[in-house]
Formats: C-alpha cells, sequence, structure tokens
C-alpha cells in the first residue's frame, strides 16, 4: 500500500451498487460460469466465503491478448496529475484499467523497475521477483509474460519486450504461495497469467491476508501459473467498460464503506487494454 493521493473522487452509493453486482450485466454466461463480455474478454466473481460482506467477490477479467493490446500509462510520461482508473480509461480509449504497480510517496513514482517505450518512470531493479513484460519485440515470443526471476533468465528475457513492470511475486513459477502468513488485511489488485497464456487482471475488494487471498485463488478454477501482486487498500482498483456494460472495482475505506460508499482514487500508473483493429 502507498501514501493515498489527495481529493479522492467519491462515487455515489446507489450508482456503484449496480456497478458491483453481479447481476448488473446481460452478456452470456459461459458454462464455467465466465460471462462473456465481448471476443476475448470474460469476467467472472467468485465468492469468498465472506459471512459479513454481501460484496465479498473476488472479481477476475479474463483477456484473450489475441483480442486486445495492453499499455502502459504514466502520468509522469503525460506530466499530468494522477487519474482514477475510470479517468485513465476514458482519456486513453481503454476497454479495462487496473493498477500498475505499488508507488512511490511523489505519488508519480513506480517503486521498482517500470519503462515503457520513450519512457521511463524508475529505471531501478528491485529485489522483487516477478516482471510482467508485454509490446514483444518479434513474432513468436508471448504477447504478455509474467519474467520469475526464480526460473528465467531475466537479463536474457528483458530485450524480448518494450514495456517492463516490476512487482511482487503471488504464486511462483513453480505454482507455490510465496507470502508469508500475517495478521494484516487489505483489498487488493493483482495480474496474473493462466495456463493457456490468458492475462488475469483481479480484484478484491474484501479485505484479506495475502497469503489467504493466494491459496483462494490457487483453489479456484482459474489455472493460474503465475501471479504478481500490483496494489493494496483504497488504491487497489480495476475498471471495465465492455458493450455499454461498465463494472468499477474500489479498495476499502472501512470509515467510509459503513456509509456505503465507494471512493475512487487517483492513481499514477496503470495497465490498460484496448481491441485490436481487426478487419
Amino acid at each position: 500500500m502507498n501514501r493515498r493521493p489527495v481529493n479522492p473522487v467519491v462515487c455515489g452509493c446507489t450508482l456503484i451498487a449496480v456497478l458491483l453486482t453481479p447481476t448488473a450485466t446481460t452478456g452470456t454466461t459461459t458454462t464455467d460460469g465466465w460471462q462473456l463480455l465481448e471476443p476475448g474478454l470474460e469476467l467472472g466473481m467468485f465468492a469468498t466465503e465472506s459471512s459479513t460482506n454481501p460484496d465479498s467477490l473476488i472479481r477476475v477479467l479474463r483477456i484473450d491478448p489475441a483480442y486486445f493490446e495492453f499499455e502502459l500509462f504514466n502520468a509522469s510520461a503525460d506530466k499530468i496529475e494522477p487519474l482514477t482508473p475510470k479517468q485513465w480509461a476514458r482519456a486513453k480509449g481503454l476497454t479495462a484499467a487496473i493498477n500498475a504497480s505499488m508507488f512511490q510517496e511523489d505519488l508519480l513514482t513506480s517503486v521498482s523497475l517500470m519503462r515503457r517505450p520513450g519512457h521511463i518512470n524508475n529505471g531501478r531493479l528491485s529485489k522483487d521477483r516477478t516482471i510482467l513484460g508485454f509490446g514483444p519485440v518479434k513474432p513468436g515470443l508471448p504477447p504478455v509474460k509474467i519474467i520469475d526471476r526464480q526460473c528465467d533468465d531475466f537479463e536474457a528475457l528483458k530485450q524480448n519486450y518494450t514495456t517492463l513492470v516490476q512487482s511482487i511475486r503471488m504464486i511462483s513459477c513453480t505454482g507455490d504461495n510465496v507470502w508469508r502468513p500475517r495478521a494484516e488485511k487489505w483489498s487488493t489488485s493483482a495480474i496474473a497469467i493462466d495456463s493457456d497464456g490468458k492475462v488475469l487482471f483481479i480484484h478484491t475488494e474484501e479485505p484479506f491476508a495475502t497469503h489467504d487471498l493466494i491459496d483462494r485463488l490457487i483453489d479456484l478454477p482459474l489455472r493460474i501459473d503465475r501471479a504478481m501482486y500490483v496494489e493494496g487498500g483504497p488504491q487497489a482498483q480495476m475498471y471495465v467498460s465492455s458493450e455499454g456494460r461498465v463494472f468499477e472495482f474500489t479498495g476499502q475505506l472501512s470509515s467510509l464503506l459503513q456509509q456505503g460508499a465507494r471512493l475512487a482514487w487517483p492513481i499514477p500508473n496503470v495497465i490498460g487494454i484496448a481491441p485490436k483493429t481487426r478487419p
């Protein structure tokens, strides 16, 4: 989690209740429980067995890279103030946006390596084990890859992708939960890749100890190959707008949740997707 950005956008309670309810969409539900939003894009909502919060769901956006381009956006590159994921999506024409990583107290700079074509937000490689790479430089490479420094040669692989985002490992290249059990709980955003090479944007508003959340993700029918943590707390967010259906998932701020409200926090760096141009 990070130092909290100023000037959060307060979302109306009634509107957000509609956005966060699984029945708010009319897309086709597949036989395995996924809701098809459009070709290459599915939304799954999975119960977390909470007895106290009716919104206790793990939301998973499953993205086929054959249909969508991935791009990193930085307030530092555009020389603008941080935006909410919804604002990023509307400004950049995105179908979905999620936190790119945690950020420093300047409210702009990622805590670890973050670079894209024409801009380096942070050039320092930290001790964290996972680096998300996309924008392959040649045909035949996976379009999106989570590089795990335990199993992969990052120095060799980093040349394969134009965009690199480093963050904390959740599920390792050997399928293990690598977080130690801790008592602290918070909302979480994460990015994963499944065994078919599809990308999962993951969000849970319900506060979880990260170790426990990872165990739940492993138990779900997601077939996660690797996963990385990208944000926690009120700033953990995901926004989706597909075929007229809109979902805005935010992190918890308990004092305001007790009043039924949600906050959308400005964040400096997001990973977004947009449909590929097809004939």
